[in-house]
């Protein structure tokens, strides 16, 4: 027994041993040529590292894991990927597509390659490995078109090469999370009981742990772009030779979770270069030279030795456990087939809270930024065109709620959708609350300044909408089965919430990006924290100016103080009411406050009482009103 486990572990610890090997004796040799190549990343502003430290040293790893696996493959007459349906000359073929993309990188690390040609370059190996190398979503997917596979793999092979292009930002990370991508996907061919596809993973696996003996904090070299797109490359095309039928999982869901990190780096920089290319292309001023493509400090490890103040390898190790997490959650997923689904929900609810949580202090306050600035544009011709598109979208927004809230209403009576209700009662029902939206003139209200009246007559014409709905319906020669009268009751109720949300969705989203504003402030030292005296409408008109001038503003209300002692405790507009004047100077100390505001009607000799108390506490004083002033003529 014993001796029929070591015949089928043997494999598996020379292809682990002999990459190992092999990557521990080459990497100090490449190390010391590319520095006598002059290939030595100096430290800089977005750098982090403190001293001069060679890259590419990516190609000892290539040449760690092929050359000995290579030998293993030419003695022991194996092939050297094993697959379903795949040709034994696949592994060669993947030994030159690896060459190329590594040959690549290594000619950016020396040369700094324009962005432009390397994508060029990315997209040639990746087309190549479809085209030449027979890779791709056909054995999965037996049905798909030819084009349409092609662009799947050359998009899924450019997408993991630079996604791990771009994290590679920490000494270590990149080759450690393709090490846990590397082991995940090799355990999933375990669960598929396909050991023997997995040998490759192991030569490919010992070649990382051998590279980061020298790339773990303090590294020692680099991987730079040669060594990055070559773990990108390879993790990506092994799924690919070892997929086979109905093995979604293996082939996609699994190593999408294991470059769980990598993809999510990848989607912020994309969303957050182009955002702030788009500012930069609307005012000069902004950072960044407005190209897509180039760097910046801004990736996931950045923010997290930001955030928390640790070193590299505490960043790293955080990384780590999060790729760690969701490889196990795929493994998992597999063994309990069943209930793979609620796994894979549960990721996505984790990923998705870690993502918000991340993107608010950036990207989203960024993407605030440019609808501020595209709807405060002040050039007349943009001002008109926004004027102009303002009603259709407010009647496109409100017809998609009316549609949405029929079939809600419908779902929630359980009313069967026969042809005549989809044909007949939702046109009618739509159309009917729509026209009378029209006659109750509710698309010549500013709705930024609407009263209790313009929102009275908003119900009214939902309401009229769903009777004049009512009676077509009870005199039309089509059938309906029942519950009409239900419907427009519960119509007329859903229809006014759902057009009332789309009149103030833009309030609420502007108040959205005006706390994730407050949120970047509270982390600056030169914003000037604000306490408002006054918690009424001119505290309210003061916050709304607040708000209007959120991308230039350095100010950030911490309360409220108020002298109607009901109100203590109570939130207005999203702001505790902490105490009275009289409490004022323990209040200042206790939320470190440096302005007071003085938002509501004194006279004189209380302006003055108010001075008097605050004056020990040094505080700067200020007060927000709104007169009306006599003009002469």
């Amino acid at each position: 027994m014993l001796r029929m486990i070591l015949e089928k572990a043997m494999p598996f610890a020379v292809a682990f041993f002999g990459a190992l090997a092999a990557t521990l004796v080459l990497t100090p040799i490449v190390r010391e040529i590319n520095r006598s190549l002059g290939m030595v990343d100096k430290p800089d502003p977005r750098r982090i590292n403190k001293v001069p430290i060679p890259r590419g040293g990516g190609i000892a790893l290539v040449l760690g894991v092929f050359v000995p696996y290579s030998v293993f493959v030419l003695v022991s007459g194996r092939p050297g990927l094993l697959a379903s349906g795949a040709p034994p000359s696949v592994y060669w073929k993947l030994v030159a597509l690896s060459a190329a993309i590594a040959a690549l990188g290594y000619a950016d690390d020396k040369f700094s390659l324009n962005p432009k040609v390397k994508l060029a370059g990315q997209i040639v190996v990746a087309a190549l490995a479809w085209a030449w190398a027979g890779l791709g979503f056909s054995r999965l997917w037996p049905s798909l078109p030819a084009w349409l596979d092609c662009a799947m793999t050359t998009f899924w092979i450019i997408g993991a090469v630079n996604a791990f292009n771009l994290i590679d930002g920490l000494d270590g990370l990149a080759s450690g999370l393709a090490l846990i991508a590397t082991l995940g996907m090799a355990g999933s061919l375990f669960l598929l009981e396909t050991p023997t596809y997995a040998l490759f993973y192991f030569a490919f696996a010992g070649g990382l742990v051998g590279f980061l003996r020298y790339n773990y904090n303090p590294a020692s070299v680099f991987l730079g772009d040669s060594g990055s797109m070559f773990i990108g490359f390879t993790i990506a095309v092994l799924p690919l030779v070892s997929q086979a039928p109905n093995s979604f999982l293996v082939s996609v869901g699994v190593p999408l979770l294991a470059m769980g990190v990598p993809i999510f780096d990848t989607a912020l920089a994309i969303l957050r270069r182009s955002i702030r290319s788009i500012l930069h292309t609307r005012d000069d001023s902004e950072k960044g030279n407005g190209k897509v493509m180039t760097a910046d400090s801004d990736h996931i490890h950045h923010r997290i030795l930001r955030a928390t103040g640790f070193n590299q390898r505490k960043a790293a190790w955080i990384l780590y456990a999060v790729a760690v997490f969701f490889v196990a959650t795929g493994l998992v997923g597999m063994v309990l087939r069943s209930r793979a689904g609620g796994l894979w929900l549960f990721a996505v609810a984790v990923a998705s809270v870690v993502v918000f949580k991340d993107m608010s202090r950036i990207e989203l306050f960024d993407a605030g930024r440019l609808l501020n600035s595209v709807v405060r544009d002040r050039g007349t011709r943009n001002r008109r065109r926004l004027a102009k598109l303002n009603v259709p979208l407010h009647i496109a927004a409100d017809v998609a709620a009316l549609i949405s809230v029929w079939f809600l209403c419908a779902w929630a009576l359980r009313m069967p959708l026969s042809r005549a209700m989809l044909r007949v009662g939702l046109p009618l029902q739509v159309i009917s609350t729509f026209l009378c939206l029209v006659l109750f003139g509710t698309y010549r209200t500013a709705w930024s300044r609407a009263m209790i009246s313009n929102y009275v007559r908003l119900f009214f014409a939902c309401a009229f909408g769903a009777a004049a709905a009512l009676f077509v319906v009870y005199y039309t020669p089509v059938h309906f089965h029942g519950h009409t009268k239900a419907m427009a009751l519960a119509y007329a109720t859903s229809s006014y919430v759902g057009v009332l949300v789309v009149r103030i969705a833009r309030g609420v989203i502007r108040d959205f990006f005006y706390a994730l504003d407050c949120t970047r402030l509270k982390s600056r030292k030169d914003v000037s924290r604000v306490l408002v005296y006054g918690a009424g409408l001119r505290y309210r008109s003061f916050r709304r100016e607040l708000v209007r001038t959120a991308s230039a503003n350095n100010r950030i209300i911490v309360g409220l103080i108020d002298d109607d002692i009901l109100l203590r405790g109570q939130y207005i507009g999203g702001l505790q009411v902490l105490g009275t004047l009289a409490q004022a100077p323990d209040i200042i100390k206790e939320v470190n406050a440096d302005a007071v505001v003085v938002a509501c009607v004194v006279s004189d000799a209380w302006m003055k009482v108010i001075r008097e108390m605050l004056a020990p506490t040094g505080v700067r004083i200020t007060q927000f009103r709104f007169v009306e002033e006599q003009i002469e003529p």
